[in-house]
């Protein structure tokens, strides 16, 4: 198993969509996380989600894992989780994961705990 976190200052995604809007969002953030992503400290969680799942994937975001490869959701009772496009799920064997985002005092944190599939 491995665990990976991220903490950013809300502010910095809030200046961030001030200076480059939409254009951002998009970069950043498929449309179902747009949709879902109706304050900016959502969307300051998704950010670190983000970054906390690539680090438990250990390679962060860079060559092997961009932004748009990894989908952060909602559940029915309203608790996140992730899913990896197609091609992410080749390259990362995941048995089981887990994800936590919260938000208090101008911070969004999150941390991932991802359990891998046993090559043999």
């Amino acid at each position: 198993m491995k665990i990976g976190t991220d903490i950013i200052q809300i502010r910095r995604i809030e200046k961030l969509i001030d200076r480059y809007g939409d254009t951002f969002k998009q970069r950043y953030l498929t449309k179902e996380e747009i949709a879902l992503a109706r304050k900016i400290e959502t969307l300051a969680g998704f950010w670190a989600a983000k970054e906390a799942i690539s680090k438990a994937l250990g390679c962060g975001i860079g060559a092997q894992l961009a932004f748009h490869d990894i989908v952060i959701a909602k559940d029915d009772k309203g608790a996140p989780y992730f899913k990896l496009t197609k091609e992410a799920q080749k390259v990362f064997k995941i048995k089981s994961a887990s994800i936590s985002i919260s938000h208090d005092g101008g911070f969004a944190i999150a941390i991932a705990a991802i359990e891998f599939k046993k090559t043999v």
